[in-house]
């Protein structure tokens, strides 16, 4: 098995982890206010959260940034919050498409931070660590389209089957994400 398909397998796995559901929730929120015709958005979306955590893994694993690992672990899920309290009904109105691509980049900053630590222990003393960064990366965008998948054939379940609207639906899962991130904040507050 080359590196490549190592690296990739390994990043579609680790946001596939149903035990690191951070993320999984992350993207849940990013894209459950989307149907299918907004694939677009969707992927650019998906698209500007990779680059953002692309950014700061590199920056760790070339060893240019360190941080306290408390303190990503208790942002990351803020920033879930963050993002299932920007899907509220009242808030959708005042959406701006730039604002949430900027906030979900920003966003993918702080979660590649704490990819960082897992990647680094991956990478040991590997003298080339470009393909490794690379195809992991590429893996875990392949992890998260996966998911996208799966919450948009869920939505489109619950609209086009339940006649469930798009604003209810959206509701629901960012109230639910909402309750599950608020909880794990509290959890993670760096003391």
């Amino acid at each position: 098995m080359s590196d490549f398909s190592i690296y990739f397998q390994l990043g579609w796995q680790h946001i596939l982890d149903l035990t690191g559901y951070d993320h999984i929730l992350f993207v849940l929120v990013l894209c459950c206010s989307y149907t299918l015709k907004d694939w677009k958005k969707i992927l650019w979306l998906v698209t500007a959260f990779t680059v953002g955590h692309s950014i700061t893994l590199a920056l760790a694993a070339f060893k240019i940034v360190r941080v306290d690992t408390a303190w990503v672990e208790f942002l990351i899920p803020v920033t879930i919050l963050a993002t299932a309290f920007y899907n509220l009904p009242k808030r959708r109105k005042q959406r701006n498409t730039y604002v949430l691509y900027a906030m979900t980049l920003f966003f993918g900053l702080i979660h590649g931070l704490g990819f960082s630590n897992y990647l680094q222990s991956l990478l040991g003393q590997e003298a080339n660590i470009v393909i490794p960064l690379l195809s992991f990366n590429i893996g875990l965008e392949f992890g998260q389209l996966i998911i996208v998948f799966f919450v948009i054939l869920l939505s489109e379940l619950m609209l086009k089957i339940f006649a469930v609207s798009n604003r209810d639906w959206s509701f629901f899962l960012s109230s639910a994400v909402i309750g599950i991130s608020f909880i794990m904040a509290l959890e993670r507050i760096p003391l």
